[in-house]
Parts: C-alpha cells; sequence; structure tokens
C-alpha cells in the first residue's frame, strides 16, 4: 500500500541560501519559508561516503531545523562553546578565503540539481 498522504505535499520555499565548504563536507545554510509564512533556519552537513574512484558519488547528509525562537539560546550556546575551544586551544587556524561562486563550482555533481539557481539569491557581504 503506497502512502500519498505527503505526494502532494511542496517542499518549503527557500528564500535565502549560504554553503559554506569546510574540508570535505559542505554546510547549507538555507532560510526556508514554512506554510504559514514563518522563516526558519535548515542547516545541512553533506559528506562524501563514498571514495573517489567510485562511479557514481554517495552523500550523507544530516539536517537540522533551527526556529527563530531558538535563535538567540542557539548563539548563545554556539558563541559559549567557540569561546571554550577558544580558551583550550589558543588561537585557531582559518581555512582559506572562499567566495559562494567557487563553491558553485566545486559542488558535487549529484547534488547540483538540487541547489541550480540558489547561488544568485545570495547576498554578497
Amino acid at each position: 500500500m503506497e502512502n500519498n498522504r505527503f505526494e502532494d505535499r511542496k517542499e518549503p520555499e527557500i528564500v535565502y541560501s549560504r554553503s559554506v565548504k569546510a574540508g570535505k563536507r559542505i554546510y547549507y545554510l538555507d532560510v526556508k519559508k514554512a506554510r504559514n509564512e514563518d522563516l526558519y533556519l535548515c542547516i545541512t552537513e553533506s559528506k562524501r561516503k563514498s571514495g573517489p574512484e567510485e562511479e557514481v558519488p554517495q552523500f550523507e547528509k544530516h539536517k537540522v531545523f533551527l526556529y527563530k525562537e531558538d535563535f538567540a539560546h542557539f548563539t548563545e550556546g554556539l558563541n559559549d562553546v567557540i569561546a571554550y575551544v577558544q580558551s583550550q586551544l589558543g588561537d585557531i587556524a582559518e581555512r582559506e578565503e572562499w567566495t559562494p561562486r567557487e563553491e558553485d563550482a566545486t559542488m558535487p555533481a549529484e547534488e547540483e540539481p538540487k541547489r541550480k539557481g540558489l547561488f544568485g539569491r545570495l547576498k554578497k557581504d
């Protein structure tokens, strides 16, 4: 028996997006619009699961949904743990600078159809 309950349901609209390439991972920060017009943040971590020799790459993805009423507490907690790590390790070397255009060129082919067109919506810093 097929479950048609979710068949007609549309994906929430992405109104703003930014990708961050960090080593073997790519983080997608997508602001989405819920059916009630509220905005929320969807953070997706994408990591290549298969080796480079495989014909069709596979990716492991994890998502976190962060709602506006939790932004302040989440930011406070994130700043706290970052400050702790910095106090324990001292200065932490940053990765090389990147731009969203560079991410577009290095995006895994398997993910391109889902992300195509989003980079045009990015705000320039």
